[in-house]
């Protein structure tokens, strides 16, 4: 520092003698450089300045392998008991919007329904109407909702066979407005789909609508029922049976990928938002996955994680009980301690946190020098430009 200063100090010399125009350049260039050189952010003692022991508003809590046992309190998805202890649908069931496919054979040439020289009459597309509902030609308005395909077989049956001989029905269930689940997002195939023999869960509905299309680590399945949603990670659906919900018809089924990010910032490989990467993320992943700490600019003693801390876990961290709403905390982690490294590995970062690092202190002096060598060697070239 010394030597650059006595650089710069003979250049202004230099220039005495030449140009005071010049002069008066390289004295406002070397000012700005004292006091406005670039930098990503706060440096660590500026953020330790703003804690609430020197004023300011901002918890200081050194990560330790107690605090990071303290802090990890995410909460696992899941499905509530509205969810989990709903039974399977039978799928037998006929319910208002569904669609049914009747046929009719009569034991007559000429029968009541069928044409002439046919036996058979076939009954497309028959919707269940909103009070539960069809029309039958001959047999009348006959309530379809609440019996299953065979119940209503017989009831036809019956109501024909007053006015045709021995006539032989079918009915069969197609997919309707009543017996059906939307299913949306990262799927192979969205769209609407009955709920079947083969298809009254989630995984089978899944399935159905083509597999999920996202990368399973990141995977979520989020189930909306009425006024209630649910929300379970895939790995999780398909590890723990109890997830595996029974469908019900006006389900909606959304397949997304996590939502969950944190912001990167200061002496990192990346300054970004970052989308998590895994179910659980820690400090030292977090910083894994935007690059790592710089080695030309990082200073490893003051890698900060800042968060707004639930009352709850505040007062634990630090050993209070009056707390009664979030607070600002800033984890610092010292990782030229080997232990650092292992309590930032079981730190764990939570979604809209803030990684940021601090630069090293000596890049602050190498700016100023950069700042000071370069603005003597400007002073030297306008030196020798007014020389001739």
């Amino acid at each position: 520092m010394r030597q650059s200063l006595g650089r710069g100090a003979r250049s202004v010399k230099i220039l005495m003698s030449h140009k005071p125009a010049a002069l008066a350049l390289v004295v406002l260039t070397m000012g700005i450089s004292a006091c406005g050189l670039p930098r990503s952010g706060p440096t660590k003692g500026e953020v330790l300045a703003g804690s609430v022991e020197q004023q300011g508003d901002t918890f200081i809590v050194p990560v330790t392998a107690d605090v990071a046992r303290l802090t990890n309190v995410i909460p696992p998805l899941g499905f509530g008991n509205g969810f989990v202890g709903a039974g399977v649908v039978g799928s037998d069931v006929i319910r208002p919007g569904d669609v049914l496919g009747l046929m009719i054979w009569e034991n007559v040439d000429n029968g009541l329904l069928a044409g002439q020289g046919q036996n058979a009459t076939a009954l497309q597309e028959m919707q269940v109407d909103g009070d539960g509902f069809i029309f039958v030609p001959y047999a009348g308005r006959i309530k379809a909702a609440g019996n299953t395909p065979e119940g209503l077989r017989r009831i036809i049956t019956e109501k024909l066979d007053a006015q045709t001989p021995d006539p032989q029905v079918t009915v069969a269930r197609v997919a309707g407005d009543g017996a059906t689940v939307s299913v949306m997002g990262g799927v192979g195939g969205q769209g609407v789909y009955p709920i079947e023999r083969p298809t009254r869960t989630l995984s089978a509905m899944l399935a159905r609508a083509g597999g999920v299309a996202i990368e399973p680590e990141v995977a979520q399945i989020v189930v909306t029922r009425g006024r209630n949603t649910g929300r379970v990670w895939l790995k999780d659906l398909y590890s723990n049976p109890q997830y595996d919900i029974a469908l019900r018809p006006g389900d909606v089924i959304l397949v997304e990928k996590d939502q969950r990010s944190f912001t990167a910032m200061g002496a990192t490989g990346s300054q970004t938002r970052v989308p998590f990467e895994t179910q659980e993320l820690s400090a030292v992943e977090a910083i894994t996955q935007v690059g790592g700490l710089s080695s030309q600019l990082a200073d490893p003693k003051g890698v900060f994680i800042l968060r707004d801390e639930e009352p709850g876990v505040a007062n634990a961290v630090l050993g209070r009980t009056d707390l009664m709403s979030s607070q600002r905390i800033a984890y610092v982690l010292d990782l030229t301690e080997p232990s650092a490294i292992f309590d930032a590995r079981d730190f764990m970062i939570r979604d809209k946190d803030t990684v940021y690092v601090t630069e090293a202190p000596y890049v602050q002096w190498s700016k100023v020098l950069s700042a000071i060598t370069g603005t003597a060697n400007s002073a030297n070239t306008l030196s020798s430009a007014a020389g001739n």
